[in-house]
């Protein structure tokens, strides 16, 4: 009797490390709204993290193309509503291969914004410290903010349209890293105006701050309306386009700011003189 409840045990024993060695090797994963969740040890981080560190070219090349595919559906379903699913059916790949290259769409929405800002941003300052007037500074700055939107299309689009406020768990630290390159990047436009007053080329028409946002958001709202392959212009020309609007209201002399010409009124008819009879 006793042999007999040995080998039940022992029995229950090896199907128990049985499971779990199959649980090892093939980790149930599944997709809860956006992200993975794997409920046994899995050995994808540990193939995605190696091939971080031997970045070849065909890596490279992956992720790019990645990149491309969840920016299209990013524009066409909002971050909110993408998910891993629906960038893998983009690629016509399946989802699992997908998980070799990122690990959630918050991981890939979040870099890719990341390193454009940031370049953006290292743009802005490198203008803002150059040796050029204030008006070559602004027209510079806007020039190569709409070539920006341009080239990233439709990325940077994406993250000014979207409410990111219910950012939070371990994307905090990106929303907080993001604000402060956002707070950089305007108070190098700020800069620039504050040049421009200093040295009288820009009229001062009021705080530098409301200008300089007055200025991004020109060029912002073109999320509206422009497309990199559509008839009106390319980035760069609509980037002068605006440049030329703001530094011509902005330059001296050319705002009437008081004393400003009234519409001139019409030309009052002359009563016509009664007929003689």
């Amino acid at each position: 009797m006793r042999r007999k409840g040995y080998c039940v045990a022992y029995i229950a024993s090896l199907k128990r490390l049985r499971f779990s060695t199959l649980a090892f090797r093939v980790p149930l994963i599944w997709e809860q709204g956006n992200s993975v969740t794997t409920k046994s040890v899995s050995g994808i981080g540990k193939r995605r993290a190696a091939a971080k560190l031997d970045q070849g070219p065909n890596y490279e090349k992956r992720r790019k193309e990645i990149s491309e595919a969840a920016a299209r559906v990013f524009n066409r379903r909002g971050f909110r509503d993408t998910t891993i699913s629906a960038v893998a059916e983009e690629l016509s790949i399946d989802r699992a291969s997908l998980y070799y290259y990122i690990s959630s769409k918050e991981e890939l929405f979040d870099e890719l914004i990341r390193e454009v800002s940031e370049e953006n941003l290292a743009m802005a300052q490198q203008i803002q410290a150059s040796d050029a007037t204030p008006a070559q500074k602004l027209r510079e700055l806007i020039v190569e903010l709409m070539k920006s939107y341009a080239r990233t299309y439709p990325l940077l689009y994406i993250y000014i349209r979207e409410n990111l406020s219910h950012v939070a768990g371990k994307r905090s630290k990106w929303a907080n890293h993001m604000k402060q390159v956002n707070r950089d990047y305007d108070n190098a436009v700020i800069g620039i105006i504050e040049q421009g007053y200093a040295d009288g080329s820009f009229q001062n028409i009021g705080p530098a701050k409301t200008v300089a946002y007055g200025v991004i958001g020109m060029v912002g709202w073109t999320n509206r309306w422009f497309k990199p392959d559509g008839s009106r212009g390319s980035g760069e020309e609509i980037g002068k386009i605006f440049a030329d609007m703001i530094i011509s209201g902005l330059s001296s002399g050319a705002l009437a700011l008081e004393g400003a010409a009234k519409p001139v009124a019409s030309p009052k008819k002359k009563k016509s003189a009664p007929a003689t009879k």
